[in-house]
């Protein structure tokens, strides 16, 4: 009878512990009501970087921001350091792709950007340089909005003069292009160009598409890949000093042994041409599945005086 008792008490004190307490009980504890404005403040998203402004902006269709999955543009330009109020030079921007955000970047910080359009200098077939004439003048007039700043233009070739002012530039910027420069011969004339163009302790950002080590390189890279460790013997060449790598844009699935060399791979996605038979073990369904390209990503510095 004692235990049966002990348990009964037993029982109510645990109800009494898993109870409130009254309201006017001493043990009552009322928590002060929330601020209003600090439950707003609480709730607000944390405000955009000029940087992820630049990224949602409307001037980048919805086919470009589809593809930071695979550019990683804010992860790659923090990692090189590129900040709003930088002169930054940008090599062949092509289409425009990481124009569209670099511009209304350093137009939001009063930073400069400098587009750097191919050079038809020396160049005797004279309907191609009439090509890349209009070319260039198609690609800068997609800039004359006030939100993209003020855009100045140069051009880089085997034949081209400097990239900008000498000694100007915060950032140099080359985004998938030391492939075409190895086909023509002069990639190394591009390092040193942008040596002189950056200021000492400036930044050579580089991302190419990734040759595996193993792999034999080809020197004319027809392929479009390239072997990191000659990207960095090029840029110690020209007297710059690496300072990092990220594999932010790394891509393990891309084994770089592909029928149409880079080109296999989305964006781009080579077909064999009307009548002519497809590669072996050609599946274009698996090239697309692994997506684009591996790539490196390096930081290079101009040792400061």
């Amino acid at each position: 009878m004692k235990t049966a008792v002990s348990a009964s008490l037993l029982a109510l004190a645990l109800l009494a512990g898993c109870s409130p307490a009254p309201a006017d009980s001493p043990e009552a504890v009322t928590e002060p009501a929330a601020e209003p404005a600090a439950e707003a403040a609480a709730e607000a998203p944390a405000p955009e970087s000029a940087l992820e402004a630049a990224l949602a902006s409307d001037v980048r269709s919805p086919e470009e921001k589809a593809r930071d999955v695979w550019r990683h543009p804010k992860e790659t330009l923090e990692f090189l350091g590129v900040e709003a109020d930088d002169t930054v030079v940008e090599i062949w921007p092509g289409g425009g792709w990481y124009t569209n955000i670099l511009a209304p970047y350093l137009a939001s910080g009063g930073g400069n950007l400098v587009a750097v359009l191919f050079d038809p200098s020396g160049i005797e077939d004279a309907e191609r340089a009439a090509r890349i004439e209009t070319n260039n003048e198609s690609f800068k007039s997609n800039y004359t909005d006030p939100k993209f700043g003020a855009i100045a233009y140069s051009g880089f070739s085997a034949n081209s003069g400097p990239l900008t002012e000498p000694g100007t530039a915060d950032v140099v910027l080359t985004f998938r292009n030391i492939h075409n420069w190895m086909s023509g011969g002069y990639e190394q004339k591009f390092f040193n160009d942008a040596y002189a163009a950056l200021k000492p302790g400036g930044v050579l950002g580089v991302v190419e598409h990734r040759l595996p080590s193993s792999a034999v390189q080809d020197p004319k890279a027809p392929s479009g890949y390239v072997h990191e460790d000659y990207v960095r013997t090029l840029a110690a060449n020209a007297g710059f000093q690496f300072d990092g790598s990220s594999e932010v844009n790394a891509n393990p699935a891309d084994t770089a042994d592909h029928p149409y060399g880079v080109w296999t791979l989305p964006p781009v996605s080579n077909q064999p041409k009307e009548g002519e038979e497809a590669p072996e073990g050609w599946d274009p369904e698996a090239y697309k599945a692994i997506g684009e390209s591996d790539r490196m990503t390096l930081k290079f510095i101009k040792p400061a005086e």
